[in-house]
């Protein structure tokens, strides 16, 4: 039998033996291209030496109905779902998890008897950097770039570690007062808006240096764009020494955001941990196996060149 190293050599040459019993696994996006998912999930399955293959799926929004229907005719495992899924997946599935519910995205999503069934490994992704640092959450502040679906996992993520107070900044009014009105039908409801508040980007500025935590939940930042950030050089000069600065891209790395908040000594995050840990508890509820993080985590990191 060959090793596991040799099996993932043999899936990244696409000279891997697939049989008609290889099960098949996926990420849905739009785009899609660019995500390291199957690299990380295919050297795991080799070094578990299960047959599946992890495939990356382009479907366009108002496809997006016709590849669930047609998944499920496959016979498809589960998948993955990246931007802009993560939201209007939800009616398309037989029922989602509690975690799901509150967070109001899906990113994960497995086949049962009662058809598709969704949950959110963002938050457990996200938070997973952050449980390693010795901090107390309690008296912290965390200002979220953006209010999207990730924006949500970070909101409940925070929410999770106790952060006293969940500043969401955003560039569209009605949008914002969506994001906010939506957590008073969550199942966390209260104990969310009770620290949660909305803004416009334009209060950035008086706000950043009050931050004990920034993440960057926007797109900005990120291929074909590398050079831009969501903060302005001024905006990024009010960053506290010591202030945690995340950033959910993972490539580039360091992004043009993570390079300024360094430049202020600021302690910086990218989001390839993230990425890592939220695949890893995706994998595990998809075989019920062990999951071989470090070979997750190593497997990017020799792709982009970090070892």
């Amino acid at each position: 039998m060959a090793t596991a190293g040799e099996q993932f050599g043999n899936r990244a040459t696409g000279a891997m033996k697939i049989t008609g019993r290889t099960k098949l696994l996926g990420v849905i996006g739009h785009p899609v291209a660019h995500s390291f998912s199957p690299l990380m999930h295919n050297a795991a399955l080799a070094q578990m030496e299960l047959d599946y293959l992890y495939a990356a799926f382009p479907i366009a929004p108002e496809r997006l109905n016709d590849a669930i229907t047609g998944f499920d005719a496959i016979g498809l495992v589960g998948f993955n779902i990246t931007i802009p899924h993560k939201q209007t997946i939800i009616p398309l599935l037989a029922d989602t998890t509690d975690l799901a519910k509150a967070v109001g995205a899906v990113n994960t999503v497995w086949q049962t008897a009662a058809g598709w069934h969704g949950t959110n490994t963002d938050v457990a992704g996200f938070i997973s950097p952050l449980q390693a640092m010795s901090r107390d959450w309690s008296q912290t502040t965390v200002i979220c770039l953006g209010n999207g679906g990730a924006a949500r996992a970070v909101v409940v993520g925070a929410h999770q570690l106790g952060c006293q107070k969940i500043q969401v900044f955003g560039r569209n009014a009605a949008k914002l007062d969506q994001f906010y009105r939506s957590w008073q039908n969550s199942t966390l409801g209260q104990a969310i808006t009770a620290k949660l508040s909305v803004h416009a980007w334009a209060d950035l500025d008086q706000a950043i240096e009050q931050a004990h935590l920034i993440v960057n939940t926007t797109p900005i930042g990120m291929h074909p764009n590398a050079d831009a950030s969501p903060l302005s050089p001024a905006q990024a000069a009010t960053i506290q020494a010591g202030t945690i600065a995340y950033d959910l891209i993972y490539v580039p790395s360091p992004t043009q955001f993570l390079q300024q908040a360094q430049a202020e000594n600021a302690i910086t995050l990218d989001g390839l941990e993230m990425l890592v840990q939220q695949g890893a508890a995706a994998l595990k509820i998809w075989t019920n196996d062990e999951v071989p993080i470090d070979i997750m985590r190593s497997a990017l990191q020799q792709h982009l060149g970090l070892t």
